[in-house]
């Protein structure tokens, strides 16, 4: 770029930096660099990337590159390299919008320490700071503010596109119908799984008036002050999301609630212990009852550290198994992965584990994991998901780029979810044996002759981060194209996995 159009770039930069009322400091937090890189940016003395300039745009909110932002992010990796050193598992991404949704319950001020900073919070808080809740990472932190500017928020001003790119805009049923005797919400997004019914939320939310009619791209909520529990809430669907949203609800009723068949699940277990700080009376934790005793009313300045996220903790250990490293996985939330360990040690996988202690929210457990290269065999029996504390239904995709090096063959039965086995015959362009039984099982044979490709990533998370294991094994460079669904869900990962030993490059199309 010639010194003139980065001046004037620079200029565009710091107007828009100063109408987001940022300082230069916080800009450099946003964009993890150095405020002396910033000021450069800002006085056109330092070349810019399409890349940094697409980030730019993205942290303040505002089209400086159209193009750029716009363009898919694609990941350029060179394959067949083994990983060593150590990794952290990083905060639950499930956990951190769960807490999210629940600072809506909360008047006060909210902070989420060492939040996961990714896509899927980022279009929360999108959503947040348009219907008048404040958020702001604080400087130098991964550590997000979230704060109330009003009495209500106001739902008119809601950011609808940002809405429209998540589920979790499910969740906000709950907390809304403490607000609201009528509202509306944009119909959920998120991963492309099949059909996924929202009615267990709506049977669930029913006992404390919540009535629902979906229509025209929309939630149309309305609620009887008269409806409450009179008896004990039995969900119909052990979902966590349907637990969370009962849990939403019983927060704040003037009562005592008995919910069954509920989800004993980390995030569940995550939100159980912030709502217990915004003082929220639970017994039960970790099991199928909870027994919630409301506040009417939540005015208090809390802060709440979410634990590690279990389904990175798979993720990092798949990697190290297909690579056929030695690596140590740091603050592994080990009761959460107990049965995937379990099913591992089945086909072969051996690793050290060292002592337990204790995460920063003082209740989950966690491990330092070192895993042992070594050969795989397939299992006897299917691989399936159950509810905790069975196999987790996110962890289940994984075992498919597991079971692809595995000598013999192994089959797969992901029955919660109409279409997303689908996605993992995508691994057949990286040499794999992946043969579709019916939309809910896969037939793996191992072990597999890795090669590499190019592959659109499948629109759902996990598969999409299969695709890029599988990648990882495969001896030469493939390209995974359109990424921007793993980083819903995983923060850095490429640059974290490169720190140790992996070779991957992230790159748009002009």
């Amino acid at each position: 770029m010639s010194d003139d159009y980065l001046s004037r770039i620079g200029v565009l930069i710091r107007d828009a930096r100063r109408h987001k009322n940022l300082t230069q400091a916080e800009l450099a937090t946003s964009l993890r660099t150095s405020q002396s890189a910033v000021a450069r940016i800002e006085q056109g003395k330092q070349n810019l990337t399409l890349e940094t300039l697409a980030r730019i745009g993205e942290a303040l909110d505002t089209e400086v590159v159209t193009v750029a932002a716009a363009t898919p992010t694609n990941l350029r990796i060179e394959g067949g390299r083994k990983l060593s050193g150590a990794i952290d598992v990083r905060t639950s991404k499930n956990a951190a919008v769960a807490c999210l949704c629940a600072a809506l319950l909360n008047k006060g001020r909210t902070t989420l320490r060492n939040l996961a900073r990714i896509e899927e919070v980022n279009r929360i808080t999108e959503v947040l700071d348009s219907i008048g809740v404040k958020t702001r990472w604080l400087p130098g932190t991964s550590d997000l503010e979230i704060t109330p500017t009003g009495e209500h928020v106001t739902l008119d001003t809601m950011d609808e596109a940002a809405a429209r790119r998540t589920r979790t805009i499910l969740m906000f049923l709950g907390p809304l119908l403490h607000e609201f005797d009528e509202f509306k919400l944009p119909n959920a997004g998120g991963c492309d799984l099949g059909e996924r019914t929202v009615e267990p939320h709506l049977q669930a939310l029913k006992n404390w008036g919540l009535d629902v009619v979906a229509s025209h791209g929309y939630y149309h909520a309305t609620v009887d002050r008269s409806v409450s529990p009179t008896r004990a809430v039995v969900l119909t669907e052990r979902g966590d999301t349907v637990t969370e949203n009962a849990l939403f609800a019983a927060a704040r009723y003037d009562g005592t609630t008995t919910i069954r068949n509920a989800s004993p699940n980390y995030m569940v277990q995550d939100l159980c212990f912030f709502l217990q700080e915004l003082g929220v009376e639970i017994e039960g934790i970790g099991s199928t009852t909870l027994t919630v005793k409301g506040v009417p009313q939540i005015n208090k300045d809390v802060e709440y550290h979410p634990s590690e996220d279990p389904i990175e903790a798979m993720s990092l250990v798949a990697a190290a198994i297909v690579t056929q490293s030695e690596i140590t996985i740091n603050r592994v939330p080990i009761e959460f992965m107990e049965m995937e360990l379990a099913q591992l040690e089945l086909m072969g996988f051996t690793y050290e584990m060292t002592p337990e202690y204790t995460s920063c929210n003082g209740r989950t457990r966690l491990v330092d994991l070192t895993t042992k290269p070594g050969p795989l065999h397939a299992p006897k029996d299917k691989i399936h998901p159950m509810p905790f504390p069975g196999l987790n239904i996110d962890n289940l995709p994984f075992f498919a780029v597991i079971a692809a090096i595995a000598e013999g063959s192994t089959t797969i039965h992901d029955w919660v979810y109409d279409n997303r086995a689908i996605y993992l015959i995508d691994l057949n362009a990286l040499g794999a044996k992946v043969q579709l039984m019916d939309p809910h099982r896969v037939l793996i044979e191992g072990p597999t002759r890795w090669r590499p490709a190019e592959v659109m990533c499948p629109p759902a998370l996990r598969p999409g981060v299969v695709i890029l294991l599988g990648m990882l094994a495969a001896p030469g460079v493939s390209v995974l194209r359109n990424t921007y669904v793993i980083n819903r869900g995983y923060e850095e990962l490429a640059s974290r996995l490169n720190a140790i030993g992996a070779k991957i490059e992230t790159f748009r199309d002009i």
